[in-house]
């Protein structure tokens, strides 16, 4: 082959490369913002492969990008805190009180590449192992009711609060998804900077702790949202109310953002507790 017939095969390559490139444009461009959009709404773990349970599409967007999946729960870990910024999951009524296991011990996360902070840390300091995502909405099942113990789903709460205002809302919380059969639960402490901390990894004590539910029932969704000051407290539940927008602005977290936003803007803004529970 002479040079003059190398020089016009490798400009019809060219030329059939660029006509390739320009078809084909939207469809690189379509998948490229699928996947930014995956990852921006929190649904690539931390293992870098995408979850695949429908449930998880509601989930909140992670600050850290450390978004870890359990079977039952998924979470967005704080590194700098030592815990979850926020642990989310699916309350099937038909689920409550379903079984009586045994409580395992405690052990750090597999799944955070970090590692979730050591048990030990809470050893003598005066606050419980408080789960976020209680092992009293998982006994469905053994296998449910165990992964709760990992300690990437704990912070550091006070005994009296723990056991007092925080279980009400919890006990409460299981009523409702009875109700209304099937909700979705976020809960997790408002982690700031220059926090109380405890242990030589320096978990952080939040000052308050929260939790929002959203439930979908004949095609109508609601919610509501707790904010709960970390002490005990007899007062009732409905005056720790607040809008999703007040938790939102003090985290730094968007809740809900796979809702249209003309459904989100509303219910996020609104902090009534009889439209709830009615």
């Amino acid at each position: 082959m002479n040079k003059k017939s190398i020089l016009f095969l490798l400009s019809a390559i060219f030329l059939a490369t660029a006509y390739y490139i320009d078809q084909n444009k939207s469809v690189f461009e379509t998948e490229t913002a699928q996947s930014k959009s995956i990852v921006e709404n929190g649904n690539e773990n931390s293992d870098g492969e995408i979850a695949t349970g429908s449930n998880w599409a509601m989930a909140p967007s992670s600050t850290t990008g450390a978004v870890v999946y359990h079977d039952n729960y998924v979470l967005s870990y704080s590194e700098d805190h030592e815990q979850a910024e926020w642990v989310f999951y699916e309350l099937k009524g038909a689920n409550v009180n379903k079984g009586n296991y045994k409580r395992p011990y405690f052990i750090s996360d597999p799944k955070v590449k970090t590692k979730s902070a050591d048990y030990r840390n809470y050893k003598n300091s005066g606050y419980d192992r408080g789960h976020l995502c209680p092992a009293g909405d998982m006994n469905f099942s053994k296998e449910a009711f165990d992964d709760t113990f990992y300690t990437s789903n704990i912070s550091p709460q006070k005994n009296d609060f723990n056991s007092g205002v925080w279980n009400r809302l919890e006990q409460k919380t299981r009523y409702w998804s009875q109700k209304y059969q099937d909700i979705y639960v976020v809960t997790g402490g408002i982690l700031r900077d220059n926090l109380k901390t405890i242990g030589s990894e320096k978990v952080s004590v939040p000052n308050y702790f929260y939790k929002i539910l959203i439930d979908k029932t004949n095609g109508n969704y609601k919610m509501i949202a707790f904010l709960v000051p970390h002490d005990n407290s007899k007062r009732p539940l409905y005056e720790f109310v607040v809008s999703v927008d007040e938790i939102e602005k003090m985290t730094g977290i968007d809740f809900f953002p796979a809702l249209p936003d003309s459904i989100e803007n509303d219910l996020e803004k609104r902090s009534d507790y009889k439209a709830w529970s009615f």
